[in-house]
């Protein structure tokens, strides 16, 4: 009887203890950051009966109420995601409608003056035939032959000119005296001599000034490939499709290109190149196809930064379990800024969860629009584990370059560009070269950026010697002098010498280059850009380490957008920089935000190399504000007036040197020579000047404090009578703020 007792009063204080442990509404509702008056109305609806902010919840409620929050969430998530898309499609119509206006100007504008040139040449060809029946001198003729030359030129509205041409080499082909350009320059901030070279940039602006169009001639030496452009056209022969391969992480375009390498369409492949120089080349029905592995998009980047188009067709790669991505976003990106056509490749059609169409709309999304959308671009469906419309894929490759009629020239002198280069411990500088047109064969002269060589041996994948290599094709060239960079051009040439002779202009033209792009752009320089009126825009690629800092950081940096001054976010993504976030900022003249992501050395480096400003972020407003602050440099300054000094006339004196003196004795502030002064008289302005003299005892003094008397002598007053009031101010520029 005595141990019952003892055994009940544990399960009487159990149920206690279990009570005490149970969350009340008021630590639910801090724990979920709300009020307590908003989670009873949630437990409400979803029909519990809760009395108060002290009442018990279960754990089925407490479940309940955060399964409801988080649906709640996802949904206001959603409706955001779908205002924002609708916003976009309008933006994205909006300047459709703008860019068809202005193409049907420029084809206006270009018929115009096609047939003013027209107009202009047949009234030559009259003078030129009335002339021929007039009996002259052989030298008046050649004088008024010179004349129509001369004015047949002057009608040309476009010139041809290279980077970094001098002041009067300018002036000589724009036909103007040399003061002028050195005038507009000191105009836009630049103080330069004659001889000094200017920028394209620079060059541009001044030629916008006399109406004339500038176009820019490529690298000195890239025209020497071949000279007559007719003959070139009557040997244009079909070349095979150079196709890159880009996607998102993990969608498969490793097991892809795999899958294409190794099975028996590749069976004959002869002089293929594998993935470890960059290219490679397969045969599908007697039709050869080259593929380029790009990693990171560096080479396609570098090749559009440097004004080479080198690859005909995108084959995108997205995952059908996983659809569009930051990289793939970032590839369609990189695709339309080169103007290349896509043929998307939807993987993983194998997977149980595969769902095409949902891939194809959010393609729709994001400016792919596919064929059966009423779009240009070709899809197929295709498994990279099974092989499953491997072939689908390439007939549409074939198609797609049917359709560009891809050609080039087979005969001839060499001609491509550099997609890889690295230095070899036995072999030395090595370069994997595309090339584009022409025969590249062993011991051909060449030059490539700014170094020069002799072809020692062209190498396939198995490291085996080649005879030559044709359009289309890619190789391993040996015997540089120096290691090029990704995208320059390769170009064969008749000698040695001229070789050299090329390579050593360029090494000039480059050193001079470095010398005026060192830090070719960043905030401060994109400040003193907006006070000049250079730019009404700053470009920014942002790389964050998750997509929702990404797009908070995009949208707050997007409502800093003004009339005045405007953010334009060229690419956003997830992931550290990388070099093609280097090269895409360089070939459109933009800063790089980094949001708690690092880049790497070789990255850094190239940043440094091509004038590109990374600026690291781990608090979102401190880079909002350094925007902003860069921003607001584009803003008119407010002219606010301050009143530094009052002085009262009492005397008036008249010299010969100065004119009119008035002796005032300074009732505040102080008086400070060569400052606004204002001469008022029964508060109406009599005139205004500045302070052009100052004395006090006969001796001249640069400012006077209050409680003294001076004399005053105001540049422009004749009219100064005792009494007046004259009014020291001072004109200040107040920064104005977004």
């Amino acid at each position: 009887m005595k141990t019952s007792p003892k055994k009940s009063k544990p399960k009487k204080t159990t149920p206690l203890k279990q009570e005490k442990t149970r969350m009340r509404v008021y630590e639910l509702a801090k724990e979920l950051n709300l009020s307590s008056n908003a989670l009873v109305g949630i437990l409400r609806k979803l029909n519990f009966t809760v009395k108060n902010h002290m009442s018990s919840l279960t754990a089925e409620m407490v479940r309940s109420v955060k399964e409801r929050l988080e649906s709640d969430k996802k949904q206001v998530k959603i409706q955001e995601i779908e205002r924002k898309r609708r916003i976009q499609k309008k933006k994205d119509d909006r300047t459709l409608d703008i860019k068809e206006e202005l193409l049907k100007k420029k084809t206006r504008k270009h018929q115009e003056k096609k047939k003013k040139k027209e107009e202009i040449q047949k009234k030559v060809r009259e003078t030129v035939t009335r002339m021929a029946s007039i009996v002259k001198p052989k030298r008046v003729k050649r004088r008024i032959e010179r004349q129509v030359q001369t004015e047949i030129v002057r009608e040309k509205l476009v010139v041809q000119i290279s980077e970094f041409v001098s002041v009067s080499e300018l002036a000589d082909i724009i036909g103007i005296d040399p003061t002028n350009i050195i005038k507009k320059c000191l105009e836009l901030g630049l103080l330069v001599t004659i001889n000094q070279r200017l920028d394209i940039d620079t060059i541009t602006m001044i030629a916008d000034e006399y109406d004339v169009e500038v176009e820019l001639l490529p690298e000195y030496g890239a025209e020497i490939a071949i000279d007559d452009e007719e003959e070139e056209k009557t040997k244009q022969e079909t070349r095979p499709p150079i196709v890159t391969i880009m996607g998102h992480v993990d969608h498969g375009k490793t097991l892809l290109l795999d899958k294409i390498r190794n099975s028996d369409i590749i069976a004959q492949e002869k002089g293929g190149i594998t993935q470890h120089i960059g290219a490679y080349s397969v045969t599908y029905k007697d039709n050869p196809i080259t593929f380029l592995d790009t990693p990171g998009h560096k080479a396609f980047t570098a090749m559009r930064a440097r004004g080479a188009q080198v690859t005909d067709i995108v084959v995108l790669v997205v995952a059908a379990d996983d659809g569009v991505m930051p990289q793939t976003i970032e590839a369609i990106d990189h695709a339309h800024a080169a103007n290349i056509a896509i043929i998307v490749a939807i993987n993983k059609i194998d997977l149980e969860n595969a769902n095409p169409e949902v891939v194809k709309q959010q393609l729709s999304k994001n400016k792919v629009m596919l064929e059966e959308y009423g779009g240009s671009s070709l899809s197929v469906n295709v498994s990279a584990k099974t092989g499953q419309g491997i072939n689908e894929l390439l007939d549409a490759i074939l198609l797609q370059s049917e359709m560009l009629e891809i050609e080039a020239r087979k005969e001839g002198p060499g001609k491509g560009v550099v997609i890889e280069a690295r230095m070899d411990k036995g072999k030395g500088p090595v370069a994997t070269v595309l090339i584009q047109k022409g025969t590249v064969h062993i011991a051909d002269a060449f030059i490539t950026g700014i170094y020069s060589g002799k072809v020692r041996a062209l190498l396939d994948e198995h490291n085996n010697r080649l005879k030559d290599v044709t359009p289309s094709m890619p190789a391993q060239i040996m015997g540089l002098n120096g290691l090029p960079e990704v995208g320059d051009t390769f170009v064969v040439v008749e000698s040695d010498q001229r070789a050299r002779d090329i390579a050593q202009k360029r090494q000039l033209a480059k050193r001079e280059q470095l010398e005026h792009s060192r830090f070719r752009y960043s905030l401060v320089q994109f400040q003193e850009g907006l006070r000049e009126g250079e730019s009404k825009e700053l470009k920014v690629v942002i790389k964050g380490d998750v997509a929702g800092s990404v797009e908070a950081l995009a949208d707050s940096l997007n409502d800093l957008s003004t009339e005045e001054a405007r953010i334009v976010i060229i690419h956003k993504g997830v992931g550290p920089i990388n070099d093609s976030d280097v090269l895409l900022a360089a070939a459109s003249n933009a800063i790089i935000v980094g949001f708690h992501v690092n880049a790497n050395i070789q990255s850094i480096a190239m940043a440094k190399r091509e004038g590109v400003e990374i600026r690291f972020y781990n608090i979102i407003f401190e880079a909002i504000s350094d925007i902003k602050l860069a921003l607001s440099g584009l803003l008119e300054p407010e002219l606010k007036e301050e009143i530094i000094g009052i002085a009262e006339v009492k005397q008036i004196f008249k010299t010969p040197s100065a004119g009119f003196i008035a002796g005032s004795y300074i009732v505040r502030g102080k008086v400070v020579i060569q400052e606004h002064a204002r001469l008022k008289r029964n508060e109406i302005i009599i005139c205004e000047g500045t302070v052009s003299s100052l004395k006090r005892f006969k001796e001249d003094t640069k400012e006077v404090e209050m409680g003294l008397e001076c004399g005053i002598g105001i540049e422009g007053a004749k009219d100064i009578q005792v009494n007046d009031i004259i009014e020291i101010y001072r004109i200040k520029e107040v920064k104005r703020e977004l």
